[in-house]
């Protein structure tokens, strides 16, 4: 028995993510936080000075690193276990990208307005509700199992809701972070890497072969586990301290709200950028996904704890691209760095489509995880240092809906070339969009771009003048269009 994929480890989450993007009106902390000066001998790739005597992270940063981690582990059982479930129910390749594509649904129909409802609500409230709920949801699917009515249907359901749930857990988390720490890069990087290293552990390394052996002692061991890991988590988020309200604006309605947070994304070409890569990347990730298993199964005789195993590489490259992802801003700067590391994620995928055996396969997914262990620190602490706290909220759901509202369609992609021609041909694909997004993004998160937005978010950490940042910000990329 082998399983089908499963959207968790190739994602952007690539996204942005600790997890995702949310808004958050943050309490500044201009006087020690600032930020700093270009490096001149660096200037001329965009390298920023990163000083080296970063303030401590506060305690409160603790909890929220043991939370996530302690979700994370139940995510990467979920992420072995749920395909592995799906598999034992049909072999059918469109069925199994039902599965994939509902977890990712909740951010196409309700993205944006999930990011400007988290601008209103308390956030740390919004994560622990969230995880609560979703411990709660997981009894559905236990009983199922337990009474042997099991089904694709109840499978697609479940992910939906625990997507949904998602949705507003990341929105808020992301928007949380800054408001904890302020708006410096080097903090945030700092806190990022640490967040986004502990979680590809516990999501990817240990995850998925718990996951592979907890499914072999019952299909409601691995369900059963997840709902622990959400219920800690939420005991976790809800003793974190509390942070300021977001200052209340001029009530307008909710999709005005939303939609000034999504056009404020494409009228900036940076954050255009930031935000299409991994709405591009997951295309070409969830087709990876879809078929995944079943690659690893069929073509490379992988059974059931070596398709764990493989995952485990994809993670093990993770924790690598995390723990660099600050030292490759600093050395090639962060728009160059990007750009990089996206490029190593498609020439990687390309690797894995033509690996002849387990091992090649292996390697190719850690060189891929790597890159998207430093994309997902980069580009988050990047997004949160530039983006005016009123808006957080919104931008950040923005830009995490463009990247799941991708999926989708990747997952439904990978379905069909499988299908229609061979299992090899999703990962072939991949790789090729992957590279084309790389060209087409190089100019819009160059290094110059970077240092110019950072520059200009520097005066914005003035409480009493929350609109000042969009006035700089529109003035810095006057002329370089939009949509």
């Amino acid at each position: 028995m082998t399983t089908d994929d499963l959207p968790e480890t190739f994602h952007v989450t690539p996204d942005e993510q600790v997890r995702s993007d949310s808004n958050r009106t943050r309490h500044r902390i201009t006087s020690a936080l600032a930020i700093a000066p270009p490096d001149p001998g660096r200037a001329g790739r965009g390298g920023r000075q990163m000083t080296s005597d970063v303030q401590k992270l506060p305690t409160g940063f603790g909890r929220l690193w043991t939370a996530q981690t302690v979700s994370s582990l139940g995510d990467g059982v979920m992420h072995a276990a749920l395909p592995l479930l799906a598999l034992t129910l049909t072999r059918d390749p469109m069925a199994l990208a039902v599965v994939t594509a509902a977890g990712t649904l909740p951010w196409l129909l309700f993205g944006v307005l999930g990011g400007a409802l988290v601008d209103r609500w308390d956030r740390r409230r919004t994560m622990w509700v969230a995880d609560a709920a979703r411990a709660v949801l997981l009894a559905i699917p236990v009983a199922a199992a337990a009474l042997d009515v099991l089904s694709i249907p109840l499978l697609a359901a479940v992910a939906f809701l625990l997507g949904l749930g998602g949705l507003f857990f990341d929105t808020a988390a992301t928007a949380y972070l800054p408001d904890l720490l302020g708006r410096h890069p080097a903090l945030l990087e700092r806190a990022n890497s640490r967040l986004r290293g502990t979680q590809t552990a516990a999501s990817g390394f240990a995850g998925p072969p718990l996951g592979s052996a907890l499914l072999a002692l019952g299909r409601a061991v691995p369900l059963l586990a997840d709902a622990v890991s959400f219920t800690l988590s939420a005991l976790l988020v809800r003793s974190l301290p509390a942070v300021p309200r977001p200052v209340p604006q001029a009530r307008e309605s909710l999709l005005r709200q939303a939609r000034a947070g999504a056009s404020y994304v494409f009228r900036d070409r940076l954050l255009l950028g930031l935000a299409l890569r991994p709405a591009v990347g997951n295309v070409a990730f969830l087709a990876v996904e879809t078929v995944l298993a079943l690659f690893a199964h069929d073509r490379l005789g992988i059974d059931t704890y070596g398709f764990g195993l493989l995952l485990t590489a994809e993670a093990t490259g993770g924790l690598l691209g995390a723990g660099i992802a600050s030292f490759l801003g600093r050395r090639l700067g962060t728009g160059t760095a990007l750009t990089c590391t996206a490029a190593v994620e498609g020439l990687a995928i390309l690797g894995l489509a033509a690996a002849p055996n387990p091992y090649v396969a292996g390697l190719a997914l850690a060189v891929c995880g790597a890159g998207m262990g430093a994309t997902m620190v980069l580009g988050p602490s990047l997004r949160q240092a530039i983006v005016p706290a009123h808006l957080m909220g919104r931008v950040a759901s923005t830009s995490r809906m463009l990247a799941m509202c991708a999926a989708p369609f990747g997952a439904f992609l990978g379905g069909w070339l499988a299908a229609a021609y061979d299992v090899r041909t999703p990962l072939y694909a991949a790789g090729g969009v992957l590279l084309a997004m790389t060209a087409v993004t190089a100019t819009m998160t160059s290094n110059r771009r970077v240092e110019a937005a950072l520059r200009a978010a520097a005066p914005a950490d003035d409480p009493g003048h929350p609109e000042s940042r969009d006035l700089v910000q529109e003035g810095a990329v006057q002329g370089f269009g939009g949509r």
